[in-house]
């Protein structure tokens, strides 16, 4: 039995200029961090003494005798890609729901493909995982995603991705001093809006034509650099929430269908009781709003917005890991090699 645990992650700034469509003709950039919330799967052979092959458990049970008839599209494919020839039980719990903007079903395929190959005894590396969940997303499932969850989901960390139109992506750890990573941390609050939503249909209305939106994802673009100046360089830290705001207002701008008046009324109310600024995690519509808050009006955001779940979140640095590893002995047919 392998578990895997995958954290999830939450983006300042950059959101649109990893996708491909985008990035593929004129380069692109995020600054993100994962956070102290997690996927966990768990996988193991199936034993021999049911009619069925595979046992998937997500948000409904899955029974099925062969990988063609798995529901689940990312499991579906995962298995194909990873040549998965036994029985097997995967068992799917988050710390956060599914469509809420945290880079949530990128963690479950860099987490699934990690328990896999964790489990026929390969040791994958980040690198491997976010280039394998990529294609799986991106190649064979044909969603309309990012490129940076994977790659944030499978190495962890407070990071700058740069994303080349060769193709290549560069992941620069923010290496600041930790009085400064904790400065940052101590002005950030997550809430959850209770809106769910698919990021793909979101991310849609403005990914089939990027060209028509050049110079808000130029801008947006640029302020990953000026953010990064901003926590390197020691200004004030309010002016990273500055910033927040104004690049949420350039997100606004992609498409209606990026926010809603639910949200915006949310956002306003969260602004008039201290916020400096905040935007929607991933591709926007619903899910989790992060807020830029100075210390001293932490108790007032909370009392304007308990409405909302709000989720105390730190940033973390381990990735997709294996916690727990026990290889067990496989079961075996008469005349078969396994389950």
């Amino acid at each position: 039995m392998i578990i895997v645990r995958i954290p999830y992650r939450v983006s300042f700034f950059g959101g649109g200029t990893d996708y491909p469509a985008w990035y593929r003709v004129h380069g692109g950039a995020v600054l993100a961090s994962t956070i102290d919330k997690y996927l966990y799967l768990t996988c193991r052979y199936l034993p021999p003494f049911f009619p069925h092959r595979y046992r998937i458990v997500w948000s409904k049970t899955e029974l099925c005798r062969d990988i063609d008839e798995i529901e689940h599209p990312a499991v579906r494919e995962v298995l194909r890609f990873t040549g998965v020839d036994r029985g097997l039980e995967i068992h799917y719990d988050g710390d956060l729901p599914a469509r809420s903007g945290v880079g949530s079903s990128s963690s479950f395929t860099v987490g699934l493909l990690h328990a896999v190959h964790a489990l026929y005894g390969r040791m994958p590396s980040a690198r491997q995982l976010a280039e394998e969940a990529m294609h799986i997303e991106q190649d064979l499932l044909h969603e309309t995603v990012g490129s940076q969850d994977q790659v944030l989901t499978a190495h962890g960390g407070f990071n700058q991705v740069i994303f080349h139109p060769n193709g290549e992506i560069a992941l620069r750890p923010m290496t600041l001093p930790g009085d400064r990573v904790r400065e940052l941390n101590d002005h950030l609050m997550l809430f959850y809006t209770g809106i769910r939503r698919t990021a793909s249909d979101v991310a849609r209305t403005y990914v089939d034509d990027m060209e028509a939106r050049a110079q808000p994802l130029g801008r947006i673009r640029a302020m990953v650099d000026q953010a990064v100046d901003v926590l390197a360089g020691g200004e004030d830290i309010l002016r990273f929430g500055e910033l927040l705001h104004e690049a949420w207002q350039l997100k606004r701008s992609l498409s209606d269908a990026v926010s809603t008046e639910e949200v915006d009324t949310i956002y306003a109310a969260a602004r008039s009781a201290g916020a400096v600024g905040g935007k929607l995690l991933g591709a926007g519509g619903g899910g989790f709003m992060l807020l830029f808050v100075p210390p001293a009006c932490r108790e007032a955001i909370q009392r304007r917005l308990a409405a909302l779940i709000h989720v105390p979140i730190r940033f973390e640095f381990s990735g997709s890991c294996v916690i727990f590893h026990d290889p067990g002995e496989a079961y075996t047919r008469p005349g078969s090699r396994g389950t």
